[in-house]
Formats: C-alpha cells, structure tokens, sequence
C-alpha cells in the first residue's frame, strides 16, 4: 500500500471510529469481532435489503434461534414463514443449506475467506465480509455502498458492470491488512449515509480530499447502463374461502417463491404469463381486483379471482391447507400473496 492509499485508509478509519452506526450485529470500532453467526446471518439478510427493513427481522431470527445450531434443527417451512416480506426467498433457503452444513462443523464456522466460500448460498460478497468483520482477515468486501464509494473515489468512468474489474482492483489497494473488518463497515456507512446516490455530502467525507470523482460531478459514477425495460407478465391468484378459512397451498421446491404458502394460481413466471385452469374450473369466480408487484427481472399483475361458495370441493389433504383467517398474518405469505390476501380482506369489511 503506497503513501495515498495508507492515507485513505486512515482518513477512514479515523472517521469511523467517531461516526460508526450502532447496528445489533455489530462490534464498536476496534472491539473484539461479533458471533460470527450474527455477521452471517446478517449479512445474507442485507443482501438487496436496507438495514431498516432488515433490523425487526434480524431481531426475530436471533431470539428464535440464537445459535446456527439452533437454526439449522429448525422446521424449514417455519424459518421460510419467518423470512416472508423480505423477499429474493433463495436467500432464506440458501440459509437453511448453510446453518445445516456449519452444525455438521459442530457450530463453528471457518475462519479463512476461502473456506467460507465454500459453504452452501456464500458468494464473494458474503465470504469476504464474514472473514473480514467475524475473523479479521484481510479481504476487500465490495457491496453496492462500496462499489459507489470506489467509483468516485477514482473517477472510474467504464460502466457497470465492465467497470467492477477496475473497482474491485482499486478497494484492494486501499483496503488494509489491519482492521479490515472495520474498514469494510466504514466504507459501508460511508456510502450509506455520506456518499449517498443523490445528493452526495462531500463536504462532510473524510475523504474528500482524495476523491477524483468530485471534481467531474460525484453523481455520475458509477457509470449505470442503459436501462432495460422488464417484461409485463399477468396472472391470477384463487381467493378460496369457507368457515372462516382460506386454502393456501405449498409452492413447489424450485422456481419462483419456491417452499412458500401462497395462494393458489395459474401458473405464472418470469417466463411468461398464468395460463392455467383455475382450482375449481366450474366455480363462479368473482373479480376481486388486481394487485402488481416488481420483481427483479419482471414486473407482475395478478388478477385476484374470489370464490366463496357453498358447493366447493374436497381438495386433497396434501395438496394444501384451510388457514383460518383471523391467523392468516401467521401463514408467513410472500409479499405478493400478501398483498392480494389484504385486498380480499379489505372487500369483506
């Protein structure tokens, strides 16, 4: 590390220790590193989520299971429930694969970058950030913060994704071998509450004084691709009630949402729209109105078709389940199916 780059580092550091968030699954600066399962598991939660969102979540997880030994006895479907709301569900399955294979390890989790890697649902990103704030080993941890913080602090004006090569190389050469952890998460708060996407504060960064981006206009890096439109997609969603209950069913083990209760439908995906027959094809089904969800790859309008007629058929005991209404927050619904529940709800007040 030359001269600039030490300088970086402990422009940095310094600021951190006098601005660092306060986060529950966090060490103060220059504190002995966190659980290694609290680091973990938060981590795999922050992943495309804010911290706001992640923060009651993450509350819930650890004081239902505490240790990751604890989590990985756990029923599936229940961590699958709790999980619900915060959406990209691989993550939580993913976890479950984790939790199991480092109990297997008898609770512990390796100490090396590259063994971390290893384990099931761990990509760079996550590796990287476990050895880094969990075992302080040196390794560069590049999030979306740092990926902007890097971008400007060099004027890298090659556009994403091209442009993650260059920006990987350039945190290597600023990232120290002491404290690292600390200075993964300094550059995280950096980017999260100072060097922001809009409105960038740089008259309050430490490293301003460094920063080649400021002078070209920060906002402009990183240099974003030209944005594609996302495919429109349409479904419909089965509102089926009877004696105070819905049928929710069991969504298959690959795919979209996969292992979650949802409602019943017509078979739509990234790929294309619902073109299936409905649970009861010869039911008088009412319009109950539409819902519209973003997915990362799609946008979504599911049709909500309402049934609650007295001539509904027995389903299959293992096809799904009556979930009483008055508990339906219990069932654990993504957020789509969530969604469509509330609008049936609201047409019965």
């Amino acid at each position: 590390m030359d001269a600039s780059t030490q300088t970086i580092a402990a422009a940095l550091l310094g600021w951190y220790d006098a601005n660092a968030r306060t986060l529950p699954w966090r060490s103060p600066p220059g504190s002995p590193p966190p659980d290694p399962y609290r680091v973990w598991l938060s981590e795999v939660m922050l992943q495309q989520t804010t911290v706001a969102a992640v923060g009651p979540y993450f509350a819930r997880f650890t004081t239902r299971w505490p240790t990751v030994e604890a989590l990985a006895a756990a029923d599936e479907a229940e961590v699958m429930a709790a999980w619900a709301g915060l959406g990209y569900y691989a993550r939580a399955r993913n976890l479950i694969a984790c939790a199991k294979a480092v109990a297997a390890r008898g609770g512990v989790f390796p100490g090396t970058e590259a063994e971390l890697r290893a384990l099931p649902g761990l990509g760079a990103y996550t590796a990287a950030a476990v050895a880094a704030i969990a075992f302080e080993q040196r390794a560069v941890v590049v999030d979306a913060n740092v990926e902007r913080v890097v971008a400007r602090l060099f004027a890298i004006d090659e556009p994403l994704p091209g442009a993650r090569k260059a920006i990987r190389a350039r945190a290597d050469a600023i990232t120290p071998q002491s404290r690292a952890g600390d200075f993964a998460q300094a550059m995280m708060d950096l980017g999260s509450g100072v060097c922001t996407v809009r409105a960038p504060r740089c008259l309050l960064c430490p490293l301003s004084h460094a920063c080649a981006g400021r002078a070209a206009g920060a906002e402009r890096f990183p240099v974003k691709p030209p944005k594609v439109a996302k495919p429109q997609r349409r479904g419909r969603a089965f509102w089926i009630e009877q004696d105070g209950a819905v049928w929710l069913v069991r969504r298959g083990g690959t795919g979209m949402l996969a292992g979650m209760r949802a409602l019943p439908d017509d078979g739509w995906s990234a790929r294309g729209d619902g073109a299936g027959e409905a649970p009861l094809p010869d039911a008088a089904w009412a319009n109950g109105g539409a819902v519209r969800h973003g997915f990362t790859h799609f946008d979504l309008d599911l049709q909500l078709m309402l049934y609650s007629g007295s001539d509904w058929v027995s389903f299959p005991p293992d096809a799904g389940e009556w979930w009483p209404l008055d508990q339906l927050e219990t069932a654990g619904l993504p957020t789509l199916f969530a969604k469509a529940a509330q609008l049936a709800m609201a047409q019965k007040e």
